[in-house]
């Protein structure tokens, strides 16, 4: 790895850590400021970062245990990256993200619990088929779990442009624009993923067993920090104008 890539993954690490940190603190301390009906979209935006910032944690130890820097060169240590921390911490988190939106939208009981447990269930199922293609060095397989996974990919935003779409202009006035521009980045930043996800077969940064290929580690945080602390600030706005309107 060069000292270039070294510093890019550990910044890009810190800051994620800083961001999920402060983000936990925020969320669950603005429950206070939303009505009632709103609480859980606040809370689960609380929980999503406090989850992601536990995972960063261990994948900050981790790097800094798979890699030092020497004289200015960086050395492994023979202690491999765990990088499944980042696919745990998505399976707990990529479905409550989506569950905040179906919350703060507040529709029906019926709907809500029918779209969140479809949603919830493909992107468990999205996560869970990405995993195997995520940790091989062989393109061929890693091209077989990316298409694999893109199957309940391509079901998640085909609910959010057409199921929960048709459900904005239900929402009150004030917060249609907010809720649809929520919808518009969880839909933009979930499809940096899968992108980020072929980088190493497209050959940006290389594709070695056993080896951090930065490009991917700094591509996914930056998708991270923005579908989870940046989408739970657009709810916690949601919330607020909803409840201060009293809808």
């Amino acid at each position: 790895m060069e000292i270039t890539d070294y510093n890019l993954v550990y910044n890009s690490l810190s800051f994620a850590i800083a961001t999920f940190g402060a983000g936990t603190v925020f969320f669950f301390a603005q429950r206070s400021q939303v009505a009632p009906a709103y609480k859980t979209a606040l809370t689960l935006s609380g929980l999503v970062c406090l989850i992601a910032f536990y995972h960063y944690l261990r994948m900050f130890e981790s790097f800094n245990d798979a890699y030092v820097l020497s004289n200015g060169a960086v050395e492994a240590t023979g202690a491999q990256f765990n990088d499944a921390y980042r696919y745990v911490d998505w399976l707990l988190t990529v479905p409550l993200l989506l569950l905040e939106l179906v919350l703060v939208m507040r529709l029906s009981k019926d709907e809500t619990y029918s779209r969140g447990t479809k949603l919830a269930f493909a992107a468990a199922l999205m996560v869970v088929l990405g995993y195997p293609g995520e940790i091989s060095a062989d393109a061929g397989t890693r091209w077989v779990w990316w298409i694999a996974a893109m199957i309940p990919f391509l079901y998640i935003v085909r609910d959010l442009v057409s199921g929960l779409g048709a459900s904005i202009p239900k929402q009150p006035k004030a917060v249609q624009g907010l809720v649809g521009g929520a919808r518009t980045l969880t839909i933009l930043s979930w499809c940096f993923y899968p992108v980020v996800f072929i980088l190493p077969m497209l050959g940006v940064g290389g594709m070695v067993a056993g080896e951090i290929n930065a490009a991917v580690q700094v591509g996914y945080t930056i998708a991270d920090v923005v579908a989870k602390a940046v989408f739970g600030v657009m709810i916690y706005m949601i919330a607020q104008r909803k409840s201060d309107a009293g809808a």
